[in-house]
């Protein structure tokens, strides 16, 4: 079993004085970026700025006046915000060292006698003793990697810019003079160029080169800089994957507590990490994306110990400088988690459908009961059995046939779905196989367990050219005949803003509430937003509220892009995958 974390950080810690102090280092650095960026477009702003520093002037820490300035120290400022504790000893080192060697400058007459230099030094020597005071703020681990990648990067970057420089310059080169330029000097030029070393072209007499080619190089060398500071001040990407042992005893706490949460038994995806209570009764399954500690649904167990389990999970998020965020979660678990310290927001609702009450009967039912008919005419039908039941070589072309009618190559789902199929650990799972009038095979539902007598959708595939409405067929199938595998409940799919599309197209709703129909409708085209809702209410399910929690409303756009990429939506940015630590194979 992966071990306990607890709450490391004690309550004396961090005091008022070090929160106050972190807090002036960071806004600090948002300063100094502000003028960095507005001195870069107002010229004549940028040109005191510089001039301050060619004459008997000296600006503060980091002013310069420049675009490249300006986003290194806003990457700074951004990693000071998320208490990156590599980004506190780089600026307490550059700081410092600048701090001395103004102090040294300022024993000079011709220096000290203008009152612009000691505002400097007193911002300078403020933001260093910011940095001493509220050092104990800055606790943000990094990967262990990152001085080994920020190094790859750092060559291997340098050398790619630098030969493009060099590649740039020879296209451009309009030198006519005695002295031909060699490769090897237009290399040189380019590597100048970028580390900004060539404060003129005097030392090149065989090179000349439009102004739009310097500034394309500067434009290099400030990507190539981002890229060093990113790959030195990132988080931690992943932690230890839920063990053997972990999932034994995710298992047992699912076979006693798992029929309170129909999202449980995803838990049991095994890129997740999980985080228990001390007593072992409760844990948190969740991933690391984008700099987002991930869960989903309610922490697993007793919820009496919910609490043992949120509060290592969120201290190990703080730790590592990830941004905590729960999807999904449930009313009794929302309100848990809030208790730590979260905001809610309300996602949609989960459809839930009670077995004893569904009816293909009644006015109401007529379409559904019309295109059940009609599917059924053409000579459909459902096999159901529990993975378990079903031996190997049918499993296998199960999977096959699952396999080619997947959209796309990545496999959607996080919250509310396995990502596997035909494990044999997951024998309790329930499949429905769907075959025409010739038996030929069509289409497939899996559903994981939820308790002893309730089934969660995980997968639905089936072959494009099949019979329309034959997902709806096979659900319908299930709800009829789920005494035969004793299931009492079914939750289908998730309709996100599902209140918005019902409230709002009924008489008296609000224009706010219309116009906001409105515009989900409109990314409904793309993303089937609408028309999830509509397909789930026609079972007339119980619905359900999903919540969304998270700390701060800053971070809601981090989260939303983290959960897109969880869920199979977005595709992963980053570094080349030969710098990609190995992904974790998954079990099939």
């Amino acid at each position: 079993m992966g071990e306990v974390r607890l709450a490391t950080e004690g309550t004396n810690r961090h005091t008022p004085r070090s929160r106050r102090s972190a807090a002036f280092a960071v806004w600090y650095l948002r300063v100094v970026t502000f003028i960095n960026f507005l001195s870069a477009v107002w010229v004549s702003l940028g040109q005191d700025v510089r001039r301050h520093n060619t004459e008997n002037y000296f600006t503060p820490y980091l002013l310069t006046a420049g675009f490249a300035s300006g986003v290194f120290t806003l990457f700074l400022a951004i990693t000071m915000r998320r208490r990156k504790r590599a980004a506190w000893i780089l600026n307490f080192v550059l700081s410092g060292l600048f701090l001395l060697l103004f102090t040294l400058v300022m024993l000079l007459p011709e220096v000290r006698q203008y009152w612009q230099n000691w505002v400097s030094l007193a911002l300078t020597a403020a933001f260093v003793v910011s940095l001493l005071l509220g050092r104990r703020e800055f606790y943000a681990k990094g990967d262990r990697s990152n001085p080994r990648l920020a190094a790859v990067v750092a060559v291997g970057g340098l050398l790619v810019t630098s030969l493009i420089a060099a590649l740039l310059v020879t296209v451009t080169n309009t030198a006519h003079d005695d002295y031909r330029s060699t490769f090897l000097d237009r290399w040189r030029y380019g590597v100048m160029r970028l580390v900004s070393l060539a404060a003129d072209d005097s030392r090149f007499p065989g090179i000349d080169t439009p102004g739009w080619v310097n500034v394309t190089i500067n434009v290099l060398s400030t990507l190539l800089l981002l890229a060093v500071l990113y790959a030195a001040f990132r988080s931690r990407r992943t932690v230890d994957p839920i063990t053997e042992e972990d999932e034994a005893k995710l298992r047992a706490l699912l076979d006693k507590f798992g029929e309170r949460d129909s999202l449980g038994y995803f838990a049991l995806r095994r890129e997740k990490s999980a985080v228990w209570s001390p007593t072992g009764k409760a844990a948190v399954t969740y991933r690391v994306v984008g700099g987002v500690s991930l869960a989903s649904g309610d922490p697993i167990g007793d919820p009496e110990a919910w609490p043992g389990a949120i509060e290592p999970w969120l201290t190990e998020a703080r730790e590592h400088g990830w941004i905590p965020a729960v999807m999904g979660a449930s009313e009794e678990g929302g309100t848990i988690y809030a208790r730590h310290g979260l905001d809610a927001l309300e996602l949609g609702d989960e459809a839930i459908v009670d077995t004893e009450e569904f009816t293909l009967d009644g006015r109401a039912m007529r379409t559904v009961r019309q295109a059940y008919n009609r599917v059924k005419r053409a000579g459909y039908e459902v096999r159901i059995r529990r993975h378990e039941e079903i031996p190997d070589d049918e499993m296998a072309e199960l999977l096959r046939k699952a396999d080619d009618w997947r959209d796309g190559a990545t496999e959607r789902g996080f919250s509310m779905a396995l990502g596997r199929l035909g494990d044999p650990a997951d024998g309790r799972c329930v499949m429905l196989e769907c075959t025409d009038g010739q038996g030929e095979l069509r289409a497939v539902l899996s559903f994981a367990p939820w308790g002893p007598n309730g089934l969660s959708l995980d997968l639905m595939r089936r072959d494009r050219d099949s019979e329309n409405g034959l997902m709806e067929f096979m659900v319908i199938e299930l709800l009829q005949r789920a005494k035969e595998i004793k299931i009492t409940q079914v939750s289908l799919n998730f309709a996100m803003f599902r209140s918005v599309f019902e409230r709002g197209s009924k008489l008296g709703a609000g224009p706010v509430l219309r116009l906001w129909r409105s515009l989900l409708s409109f990314f409904s085209r793309w993303w089937q937003i609408e028309s999830l809702y509509r397909a789930n209410a026609k079972y007339r399910p119980i619905w359900e509220p999903r919540f969304m929690l998270f700390e701060k409303s800053a971070d809601l756009l981090r989260i939303g892009v983290a959960a897109a990429r969880a869920e199979g939506f977005l595709e992963a940015p980053g570094l080349p995958k030969w710098m990609h630590r190995k992904h974790l194979e998954t079990k099939r």
